[in-house]
């Protein structure tokens, strides 16, 4: 193996340190800038799309602090208008109720004229009655003449007395 040689030591090492030397003068007068360009502008994208992101954030945060608020205002309004329309319908309903308890009042009170009335009439059919039947029995019994209205006068007084 020429490169375990001793005798081709040196000329090795001379042209070992050529080009090292070279190399090294390559990198850092070409390669090295160019990859630290490349480095700086990534650190730059990334900077950027960092700030870019921060910035994204902070509007979705308003973005949702702005969502979260309507929705609590959309949600009181709601509120508010089932409040309003309970109370408009819980109206409605007691105007109604009203209405058909003051419509009953009325029927009912008609109803008691109507019974009233009826009773009265009856009532004064049944003394009509008695007192022809109180004048036909008294004929009969004693054989005088008696006037219904005299048994009329006479059954107004019994039943005076008793009420």
């Amino acid at each position: 193996m020429p490169q375990l040689d001793v005798t081709t030591f040196s000329p090795q090492l001379f042209w070992l340190a050529i080009s090292f030397i070279v190399l090294l003068l390559l990198m850092s007068r070409l390669v090295l800038p160019r990859v630290g360009k490349v480095l700086e502008q990534r650190e730059e994208r990334i900077g950027g799309n960092l700030e870019r992101a921060e910035k994204l954030k902070a509007e979705a945060d308003a973005v949702l602090a702005a969502y979260h608020k309507a929705m609590a205002d959309a949600r009181a309004q709601a509120q508010a208008t089932l409040t309003a329309a309970g109370a408009e319908i819980a109206a409605n309903a007691a105007a109604r109720e009203a209405e058909f308890a003051k419509k009953l009042a009325d029927q009912t009170a008609a109803a008691e004229a109507r019974i009233k009335a009826s009773k009265a009439q009856a009532l004064a059919e049944v003394r009509n009655m008695a007192g022809e039947l109180a004048a036909a029995m008294t004929s009969k019994l004693t054989g005088a003449a008696v006037s219904t209205s005299d048994t009329a006068a006479t059954i107004e007084a019994v039943l005076k007395e008793r009420n």
